[in-house]
């Protein structure tokens, strides 16, 4: 089904916690998502950061239908047909990019673009865009910087990720605005690499227990 940016933000409150996710190969996607969903976080942003990106974005749809599955790190036009193409629910960019953010709308395409200032939070709102990631979140002042930007700029619904761990995610979650926190401690590339499901499995489980 195609979402709106309404369900897509009503889905991320209710879930919490947005898997960030890098594979080198494709076909791990299929154990991975197998034990976020049966965890309770039927959810992945599967970013561009490798090659197999777009082929584990299709993977997942092929296998999981009701997955939520963003598409992240999405820099170019092109990157933004492919994740369409492979079944990609939404559109998720580190930076503000306006010809990828009006793209995403002529193709009818959910996006969440990066912001970390007011210069960029102007620049989304004049396009419409009012459901962000703050990105890096931490390194641009985390908390404080979301509590303070929120003074201006109360419409925003926000999507922290960059330096998020289980230490300070319920201080980013306290903060009504913010929808949900991106993660990738819990889905590291090593411990995908060595297939460490079990352990993957154990720290999904500590992050759905602690954020819900």
């Amino acid at each position: 089904m195609a979402y709106t940016t309404e369900q897509i933000v009503e889905k991320l409150r209710q879930l919490k916690v947005v898997p960030v996710i890098a594979v080198d190969d494709a076909q791990d996607i299929i154990p991975l998502v197998k034990t976020l969903s049966e965890n309770g976080l039927p959810v992945a942003e599967i970013t561009f950061r490798s090659a197999a990106g777009e082929e584990a974005i299709r993977l997942t749809r092929q296998h999981f239908p009701d997955v939520l599955i963003a598409a992240g790190t999405v820099l170019t036009p092109a990157q933004v047909v492919a994740a369409k193409n492979a079944g990609a629910d939404c559109i998720v960019t580190p930076g503000f990019n306006p010809n990828i953010v009006k793209l995403c709308q002529e193709l009818g395409l959910p996006i969440t673009p990066g912001v970390n200032n007011p210069m960029a939070i102007e620049a989304a709102l004049e396009l419409g865009v009012n459901a962000v990631k703050f990105f890096p979140a931490e390194a641009s002042g985390g908390v404080k910087m979301i509590k303070a930007l929120l003074g201006p700029y109360g419409q925003l619904q926000i999507m922290p990720t960059g330096g998020i761990g289980l230490h300070n995610i319920k201080d980013y979650l306290d903060i009504p605005n913010v929808v949900a926190c991106g993660g990738s401690w819990f889905v590291e590339k090593q411990l995908i690499k060595s297939k460490n499901w079990d352990e993957i499995e154990r720290l999904v489980k500590e992050v759905v227990d602690l954020t819900r």
